[in-house]
């Protein structure tokens, strides 16, 4: 409806605590922030993404005085760590804000008299255990092993004057809240937990200090400074104009998600909503809670080395491969553990084999058959392939809604790739090659061409909040010209919206193969090195891949082996074998039944129609009771297989050389 107001949304992430050197954890949290909220605009929504860095505290003023500079200059300094990791990641945030900006001081003072004057904050003396390193207060039954139950550190006892928070006022209506909106903490898992806690009693919580000076006075009382953590939730009021600019702040509050670890559930789960209640606002509308990456089972640590640094995995693969990978390895609010080798895998077989090699194949055929430009398809006797195709392309959009709306960015780029699989199958089921060969067969080929580019550019769309570079790379290279701040996801994704006669800008692989020259173990170098290998994985210390020609050969012994081009003309499953597949290959003047093992990187489905390189003179064998006649060249382990193939058509039985 024309005029009509857009939905607004609202995302944050938390505020990094700003002594903190950005790590995989950060990142993750703060794409998958980006991510939904890309997603979101391009479903016609109002998006405000905030993050940003939280500067006030103990730790800060203790690390300042070390370094002989004030808070204030180590935090202007170290901030930048956070806010250039974003641009490199290309975070499309809204705001970054800082609890040290004056309006943040404006509105935690506001927020504290609101509480105040509610009857909530009362002047006493505090006792118990404070961990520094999480600004949190804990019971000595709390503490494991006489240390903090949350980090390990060592805590100290603190008794001291406190203004206090009436927690314990909120405790029942906190309680009801949760076990009504049942979708108000995700996962469930952590729902549950938030619940117990809350059903062995709220107790009254200390909300400021006066062993430390760097913070935010207490209103008429600077001899105390406000807690860093009612500082520091109350960044998700100032962002939107709390105290300031009631417009925006009505227009967003209450947020439609907080995205957060769970290392910080109970300070978002608990402590905020009773300061809100007690402040008469509205509650977010969701807090979702994500897990911990481990590496090879281990939390990550300085001191084992195996910190994962953001920088250095953009640096090797690049940011939108970083970016799709944490997204997709790991359904989003469950552990992790990340694994460079798993990285590169995903990279090699999904983006590059699937997605690459597609994009690839469909710009190479149109410049060959089209003289780089859409062909118009026909209308007329389409066959069950592109019905089959457009079907898939259509029926995507509430899919991908339906999970990116629960957050399960994991299923969402499943919905995706089974139309990227789909692609490749049709293109195989069309040989457009072949049809090239025929003048009755033009029209045909046309609307092959254009199905295939299609479907690119619906994918184009889709992809474009978890990989932008990516998306707009493949929308320019397929001619067009897209304003990605005024698309309408749904609409833009209709079947047809691809105009014939547009000229396409065919350009470079959009994702290369990595291939692997040294493995490092994360443990034996540290990713926070910019160590040249372009891989890791577990176990081996450091380990050098094996050579691959440790014996060299004469051109008379290479010409020895029979390298001929076939084409797959049936596949199936070998009953008892998960990895074998019985295929039988056409080598034009014979055809000849090959055993395979490639079952779990391929169906038979995947594997009809498409031409492969067969080795013709090895000497017949027996696998699990079937002769094999031949190999098919592969490269890659059992689960990351990658058939060897033609970048162009060739005949079966051509000769490869």
């Amino acid at each position: 409806m024309a005029g009509r107001k857009r939905k607004s949304f609202y995302v944050t992430t938390p505020i990094y605590y700003v002594n903190d050197v950005p790590h995989i954890g950060h990142a993750y949290t703060t794409i998958a922030a980006d991510v939904i909220a890309r997603y979101k605009r391009l479903t016609g929504h109002e998006v405000f993404f905030l993050t940003g860095t939280d500067e006030h505290g103990q730790k800060v003023e203790k690390a300042a005085a070390e370094r002989g500079e004030s808070p204030k200059q180590l935090a202007d300094r170290v901030m930048t760590r956070f806010q250039k990791l974003w641009e490199r990641l290309n975070i499309s945030n809204d705001k970054f804000i800082r609890t040290t900006d004056s309006d943040h001081y404006e509105a935690v003072t506001a927020f504290f008299k609101k509480v105040q004057e509610k009857g909530d904050i009362y002047l006493g003396q505090y006792e118990d255990w404070y961990c520094i390193s999480d600004e949190a207060y804990w019971t000595e039954l709390q503490l494991v092993n006489g240390k903090c139950p949350s980090c390990g550190r060592p805590v100290e006892k603190i008794k001291e004057e406190s203004y206090f928070f009436r927690m314990s006022n909120y405790q029942k209506q906190l309680l009801r809240l949760l076990r009504k909106q049942l979708n108000f903490i995700k996962p469930q898992s952590r729902r549950n937990e938030v619940t117990r806690f809350v059903e062995g009693g709220l107790r009254d919580l200390s909300i400021s200090r006066v062993s430390f000076r760097w913070g935010i006075p207490v209103p008429n009382d600077d001899r105390h400074v406000i807690y860093v953590w009612f500082d520091a939730l109350t960044n998700y009021l100032t962002a939107i104009g709390f105290g300031k600019d009631q417009k925006t702040f009505n227009r967003f509050w209450p947020a439609n998600v907080h995205i957060i670890g769970k290392d910080i559930l109970r300070f978002h789960a608990v402590y905020w909503p009773c300061f809100l209640f007690s402040a008469g606002l509205k509650l977010p509308k969701q807090i979702f809670s994500h897990g911990w990456w481990t590496v090879d089972g281990e939390k990550m640590s300085k001191s084992k080395g195996n910190v994962v640094a953001p920088d250095v995995m953009i640096d090797r693969y690049g940011v939108d491969p970083f970016r799709y990978f944490l997204l997709r390895e790991v359904p989003f609010g469950e552990d992790g553990d990340f694994s460079e080798h798993a990285l590169v895998q995903r990279i090699n077989s999904e983006l590059a084999n699937d997605l690459g090699n597609l994009f690839s194949r469909a710009l190479a055929m149109l410049e060959r058959y089209h003289h780089c430009v859409i062909p118009k398809p026909s209308v007329k006797n389409l066959a069950k392939p592109d019905r089959q195709l457009s079907l898939v392309a259509k029926q995507l959009y509430p899919k991908v809604q339906k999970e990116m709306d629960g957050l399960q960015f994991h299923s969402a780029l499943k919905e995706i790739w089974r139309l990227v699989d789909l692609a490749n199958r049709y293109i195989e089921q069309s040989a457009p090659w072949d049809l090239a060969k025929s003048p009755s067969s033009q029209a045909r080929l046309k609307t092959v061409l254009y199905n295939s580019a299609e479907t690119l550019r619906i994918l184009s769309l889709y992809l474009f909040p978890f990989m932008p570079m990516t998306a707009q790379e493949m929308a320019k290279q397929l001619g067009q010209r897209t304003d990605w701040g005024k698309i309408n996801l749904k609409t833009e994704t209709k079947w047809g919206r691809l105009k014939p006669g547009t000229k396409i800008e065919k350009g470079s692989q959009l994702f290369p193969r990595i291939e692997t020259n040294q493995i490092v173990d994360l443990q034996a170098r540290g990713s926070t090195q910019r160590a040249e290998a372009p891989m890791m994985i577990k176990k081996e210390k450091t380990v050098q891949t094996e050579t691959v020609a440790t014996e060299q050969i004469s051109i008379q012994e290479f010409q020895k082996i029979h390298l001929r081009a076939g084409k797959v003309e049936s596949a199936e499953n070998i009953p008892g074998s998960e990895k074998l597949l019985k295929l039988i290959v056409d080598l034009g003047t014979e055809k000849r039944q090959v055993v395979a093992g490639i079952a779990k990187r391929y169906s038979p489905a995947d594997l009809l129609g498409k031409k492969v390189i067969v080795v013709t003179n090895l000497k017949p064998a027996k696998l699990m009771g079937i002769e094999s006649q031949g190999m098919i060249l592969a490269a890659g382990d059992q689960e990351d297989l990658s058939l060897a193939t033609f970048l162009e058509d060739v005949p079966p039985g051509s000769k490869v050389k």
